[in-house]
C-alpha cells in the first residue's frame, strides 16, 4: 500500500480500542518472569555452551603477540576464537569499527578473543589466562584538544553538514542585541538494564541467533555481510528487549562472537557483554562543543541565528548532529548551521535516544533563555514571538502540524508560570532556593516502510506477525490495538508475535519511528484481510463494518470467524511512503517545565516538579505513551545533573564503566511527573494519524533543568552535567 496523500476516514478513527489507555498485553509475561530475554533462551536449542569476551587493554595500537595455550588447556574449554581463528571477516554497513579486533586495535575494550567453555565460570577463568603483548600507538582522546583539527564530515542524503540562508555574519554584526556563547555536553552511556547478549546455533550452513536487537532486518543484513554468507542463511530472533535507547540498533560484538564461537565449538554458544564492555566496547552518545550565536531586534525578533557543533568519533564515523533542531525550530531570516568532526580513538559514538536533538536542545534552549533575559522579554513570550509555521530554511514547505505555541500556553497555565520571578534567586523555601525553568521540545517525525501479515482462524483469533521489536515501549500492545480496531474484535482475540526475521520486515524500534510506522504496516495488512473476509462472505468490502466480532453489511450480520471456517485467511501488505516529506515538514513538538530547589549552603539540586506537554499526533495508547515520556524526562534529568562518561585522556577509555560509578537517576531523584498530550491527529503522517513520542520526551529536559537552576540561583552553567562543584563557589549569600 502506498501512502502519499492524507488519510481521511478509516476504521482507526472509531477509536474504540486505538487511542484508549489499555494495559500492556505483554505485562503479565514481564511481571511473572516468563518473558524470555536473549540470555534466558535456555530451551530453544540443547547443549548450550558459554562464551566470555576478552577486550583489548589498550585504546590504540596493535597486538604484538597473544598466547592462548593456557586458556585452551583450562578445564571445560571448548574453543578460543581470535581474529586469526575467525579468518576473513567483512564489516557491516552500520559498523564503524571491526567487531573483532586484531592485530590492529581501534579502541579500548575492542573484542580480541572469545573463550567458549562448558560453563560461564570456566570461560571467564580461562579468559584470564590469555597473555597479550601490545605495541601501543599514539591516540587522540580529548575533544577540546582535537577541536582545531576537526574537519567537515561528508554530507548525508537527508542531512547536509552545513546549511546557510541569507547573510548570517552580516545580520549578526548589525543586530542591536546579540548572544555568543559556547556550551558543552559530555559523553553519555545508554546504561540499559539488559546487557548486549546473544545465543547462536548453526544447523549446517544455517545460522539462528536469539539476541537483543532493536532492528532485526538491519542485524540480519550486517551479520550476513560480516560472516560472508547469504542473508537467507541467517535468522535473527529478538522477541523481548530489556532496554536499548539506540545502543542496540546495530550489530554488536556479542552477536558476531556468539556465531563465531558456535561455529568453532560446533555447539550453540551464548555470549553476554559484561558491563564494562557494554560501555567501552559498544556505542555511546559522543560529547559536543556547541557555539550558538543569536542576533535580534530590540523588540525580540530574531534576525540572525547560528549554531556550530564539534564532536568526535573513530575514523569513518559520523558527527553528533546537534544542530539539526536549530534548522527548524525558530524563525529568523539569516541562518547558519555547521558540524565538524574530530577523529577520536574512543569507543564508537553513535545513536542514543534522540541523537542530535537531545544534546542540541541542551544548548539551544539555554541560549534562548539567555537571549530573552538580554532583551527583557519573558522566555516563553520570546519563543512565541519567533514561532513559525513553515520550515525556516525552506519557507515554501509548511509543517504538517505545529502547535509549539499551544504546548507552552497549556504548560504555563498548568505549571503556574505566572508566579515565576523574572529576577533570579528571589524565591526561598527554607534552606532551598527555588526556581522554575522551561524549554521547547522538538524531534522530527520519521516514518519507515513497514510490513506485516495478519491471520484469521476458525476460532476468530487474529494473529499478527511482523519483525517489529518491543524495547519496553509497548509495541505488542499498540499493534494488538490496531488489529483489534481494524477487525472489530477484542484485545483478547488478538495474538501478536514480534522480533523474528522470518516475519515481514517492519520499521524496527528507533528514531521514534517504530510505533507509528509498524502499526501503519499492520493497518495495511488488516485492509487486505478485511478484503479477503468480505470476499469469502460474499459482501462488498467497502460497505462492510467490522465490530463486536461480527461483519455487517446491509441486513446481514455474520460472525467474523465464519469467514475462516474452511481454513485460515491471511492478509499481508507493506506500507510505503511517497513524497510527503518533500512537500511538508513533519515534526513533533512539546514544552518542558521544571521546578528545582538548590540548597543554599551545599548547592545540592533537587527536582521538585516536572511537566511535559506534547504535540505528537494521535496518541495510540495514552498509558504506554505516558510511560515513554516520563522515562524520557527521567533520562533528561540525568543528563542535566549527573550523567557523564569520564574520559581517561591518557589511556583512552571511559573510567566509570559500570553502574556503580556511571550515575543515573534513581527514584529518590525524580518527583511527580505530569504529562499532557494535546488532542490531535496528523493525517499526513500515516493512516494511523499518529507520530512518535518516545524521544520527544527527552528533548529539552536538560535545558529546562538548567534554566530552573539559573532562576533559583542566578548562576548560569553552560557545561553539563550541572554538578554542585559548578555552583558552590558562586552561590548567593546563605543569610
Amino acid at each position: 500500500m502506498k501512502f502519499d496523500t492524507p488519510a481521511t476516514q478509516n476504521p482507526i478513527d472509531r477509536q474504540t480500542v486505538v487511542g484508549q489507555p489499555r494495559d500492556r498485553v505483554d505485562g503479565p509475561l514481564k511481571v511473572s518472569g516468563t518473558a524470555r530475554y536473549a540470555y534466558e533462551q535456555h530451551d530453544v536449542v540443547p547443549n548450550q555452551a558459554y562464551g566470555y569476551v576478552l577486550g583489548a587493554a589498550i585504546a590504540k595500537g596493535r597486538v604484538s603477540s597473544i598466547d592462548l595455550k593456557s586458556a585452551k588447556a583450562a578445564a571445560g574449554v571448548l574453543a578460543v576464537v581470535t581474529a586469526k581463528e575467525a579468518g576473513k571477516l567483512g564489516k557491516g554497513k552500520r559498523n564503524t569499527a571491526k567487531l573483532l579486533g586484531g592485530p590492529e586495535i581501534d579502541h579500548y575494550h575492542q573484542a580480541i578473543a572469545l573463550v567458549v567453555a562448558e560453563t560461564f565460570e570456566q570461560a571467564r577463568a580461562a579468559a584470564s589466562l590469555i597473555r597479550v603483548d601490545y605495541a601501543t600507538g599514539r591516540g587522540s582522546f580529548d575533544l577540546e584538544a582535537a577541536k582545531d583539527r576537526a574537519t567537515k564530515p561528508p554530507d548525508e542524503d537527508s542531512s547536509p553538514t552545513d546549511t546557510s540562508v541569507g547573510d548570517f555574519s552580516g545580520a549578526f554584526a548589525k543586530a542591536p542585541v546579540t548572544l555568543d556563547q559556547t556550551y558543552t555536553t559530555p559523553d553519555q552511556s545508554h546504561a540499559m538494564m539488559e546487557p548486549h547478549a546473544s545465543l547462536a546455533a548453526w544447523e549446517g550452513e544455517k545460522l539462528t541467533v536469539w539476541t537483543s536487537n532493536q532492528m532485526v532486518d538491519w542485524g540480519v543484513t550486517d551479520l550476513a555481510q560480516t560472516l560472508g554468507i547469504p542473508k537467507s542463511n541467517v535468522r535473527l530472533v529478538s522477541p523481548f528487549i530489556g532496554g536499548g535507547f539506540g545502543g542496540k540498533l546495530f550489530l554488536r560484538a556479542d552477536v558476531l562472537l556468539a556465531a563465531l564461537g558456535a561455529r568453532a565449538a560446533k555447539r550453540p554458544v551464548k555470549v553476554a557483554l559484561q558491563r564494562p564492555l557494554m560501555i567501552n566496547n559498544t556505542t555511546h552518545r559522543p560529547a559536543t562543543i556547541q557555539r550558538i550565536r543569536v542576533g535580534a531586534t530590540k523588540d525580540g525578533k530574531i534576525t540572525a541565528i547560528g549554531h556550530e557543533s564539534w564532536s568526535g568519533d573513530l575514523p569513518d564515523g559520523g558527527p553528533e548532529v546537534a544542530v539539526q533542531q536549530t534548522r527548524l525550530l525558530y524563525a529568523g531570516a539569516n541562518r547558519m548551521t555547521a558540524m565538524r568532526l574530530a577523529v577520536l580513538d574512543l569507543p564508537e559514538g553513535n545513536a542514543m535516544r534522540a541523537p542530535g536533538e537531545a544534546p542540541g536542545l541542551m544548548a539551544l534552549e539555554i541560549a534562548m533563555d539567555e537571549m530573552a533575559e538580554k532583551l527583557g522579554i519573558d522566555p516563553i513570550a520570546f519563543r512565541a514571538l519567533n514561532d513559525t509555521q513553515v520550515d525556516p530554511e525552506k519557507p515554501k514547505r509548511p509543517f504538517s502540524m505545529r502547535r509549539l505555541d499551544e504546548c507552552f500556553k497549556v504548560g504555563a497555565d498548568r505549571f503556574g508560570w505566572s508566579r515565576r520571578s523574572a529576577r533570579p534567586a528571589q524565591s526561598r523555601d527554607g534552606r532551598w532556593l527555588v526556581g522554575i525553568g522551561a524549554a521547547a521540545a522538538f524531534r522530527n517525525n520519521l516514518v519507515m516502510k513497514s510490513a506485516a501479515w495478519v491471520r484469521l482462524d476458525a476460532n476468530g483469533i487474529v494473529t499478527v506477525e511482523t519483525d517489529m521489536t518491543d524495547i519496553g515501549t509497548g509495541s505488542y500492545t499498540i499493534i494488538a490495538q490496531t488489529a483489534a480496531e481494524m477487525l472489530g474484535v477484542g484485545l483478547d482475540k488478538v495474538v501478536v508475535r514480534l522480533g523474528d526475521s522470518t516475519f515481514p520486515v517492519s520499521a524496527g524500534s528507533g528514531g521514534q519511528w517504530g510505533g507509528n510506522s509498524s502499526t501503519a504496516g499492520v493497518y495495511a495488512a488488516c485492509i487486505k484481510l478485511r478484503e479477503a473476509v468480505a470476499q469469502k462472505l460474499g459482501i462488498n468490502s467497502t460497505e462492510a463494518e467490522f465490530a463486536d466480532g461480527e461483519v455487517r453489511a446491509g441486513n446481514r450480520n455474520m460472525p467474523l470467524a465464519q469467514a475462516a471456517a474452511s481454513g485460515p485467511l491471511v492478509g499481508e501488505d507493506i506500507l510505503e511512503y511517497g513524497n510527503l516529506d518533500k512537500t511538508h515538514q513533519q515534526s513533533t513538538f512539546g514544552a518542558h517545565f521544571v521546578e528545582v530547589g538548590v540548597d543554599v549552603a551545599t548547592a545540592e539540586t533537587r527536582i521538585r516538579r516536572m511537566l511535559a506537554v506534547c504535540s505528537a499526533g494521535r496518541i495510540l495508547n495514552p498509558k504506554t505513551a505516558r510511560s515513554q515520556v516520563i522515562g524520557a524526562m527521567t533520562m533528561g534529568a540525568g543528563a542535566a545533573l549527573m550523567e557523564e562518561l569520564a574520559v581517561d585522556s591518557r589511556r583512552g577509555f571511559f573510567v566509570n564503566h559500570d553502574l556503580a560509578s556511571y550515575e543515573v537517576p534513581v527514584h529518590a531523584d525524580i518527583p511527580h511527573q505530569e504529562v499532557i498530550f494535546l488532542d490531535e491527529t496528523d493525517p499526513m503522517s500515516s493512516p494511523m494519524k499518529a507520530k512518535g513520542v518516545g524521544e520527544l520526551g527527552i528533548c529539552g529536559v536538560g535545558s529546562a533543568v538548567a534554566n530552573a537552576i539559573y532562576n533559583a540561583t542566578g548562576i548560569r552553567v553552560r557545561d553539563y552535567p550541572i554538578t554542585l562543584d559548578k555552583l558552590l563557589e558562586r552561590m548567593p549569600d546563605a543569610a
